[in-house]
């Protein structure tokens, strides 16, 4: 059984004093009143297409950061960017006008150079990843899922396929609570007595599909009718940035309905 080490109980005791012998005794004690609960364990080669995802979304940050980087040391020593490629950013045209750039000393040129090899070298590895990511969403294992997902609003062939590896089975969330909860779109709960107060999202979560979905949503709000009216009027009464979140969960229940179906989605304007 493999548990989550966050999920066992424990005593205040317990916690300020931490050794091997009080975890053995705490481990032995849950497991005899049958308060541990296992986590699920995928396959070796669920595990390895969910590597290949993740070390794309790895990458991306990577480049995100060094494109950063980049922005910094010309914002630091005032090199303007022309108008026309203010809303060109690293386009072919722009990252030659960096590579024309002259620094006053040939130790600056070689600081600048590295950075932008760094990102060139990444964009490199981001194409082959994506191309790999593209292949495997071909084969048996995984087209027809990827093809269903792709009917709904905000879904592509990328967001599909991390949608598969992180979820694996559809099959292991028996509701829609549970499959949410999962995915960490339910909000923190203190209640005690007649207080019932929910803050922020939960903090327990899967961070690759928590951010996949919410921006998803964004996309699906315009596309999807159904989607358009319950945003616009959540819009009414809460910041966009909030109503999105609903909206989220939305477009997570349309993708269960469609996994464990097996059916695509057909829109439809009544919520």
């Amino acid at each position: 059984m493999v548990v989550n080490p966050a999920d066992v109980p424990t005593k205040d005791k317990e916690k300020a004093t931490k050794t091997d012998r009080v975890d053995s005794r705490k481990l032995a004690r849950s497991l005899r009143n049958g308060e541990l609960e296992g986590i699920y364990v995928p396959s070796r080669i669920k595990v390895e297409d969910r590597s290949l995802v993740r070390t794309r979304q790895s990458m991306v940050r990577k480049q995100t950061r060094c494109k950063n980087q980049i922005k910094s040391i010309l914002s630091f020593y005032g090199i303007p960017v022309p108008e026309d490629m203010e809303n060109r950013r690293w386009s072919r045209r722009f990252i030659s006008f960096i590579e024309q750039i002259r620094m006053e000393k040939t130790s600056g040129d070689f600081a600048l150079k590295a950075h932008l090899d760094e990102l060139l070298h990444l964009r490199e590895i981001i194409a082959r990843l994506n191309k790999a990511i593209a292949q495997l969403a071909k084969t048996e294992q995984y087209h027809a899922q990827v093809q269903l997902l792709k009917t709904v609003p905000g879904i592509s062939t990328l967001t599909a396929m991390i949608l598969l590896t992180e979820l694996s089975e559809i099959s292991r969330f028996k509701t829609l609570d549970k499959l949410a909860s999962y995915v960490g779109l339910i909000p923190n709960t203190n209640a005690s007595g007649e207080k019932d107060h929910k803050t922020t999202l939960t903090k327990r979560r899967n961070p690759q599909l928590r951010a996949l979905l919410i921006e998803s949503s964004w996309v699906a709000v315009r596309k999807d009718p159904a989607l358009i009216l319950s945003f616009n009027r959540l819009s009414t009464r809460m910041k966009k940035t909030k109503a999105i979140i609903p909206i989220a969960r939305k477009l997570l229940n349309r993708i269960r309905y469609v996994l464990k179906n097996q059916k695509p989605y057909l829109p439809a304007v009544v919520e």
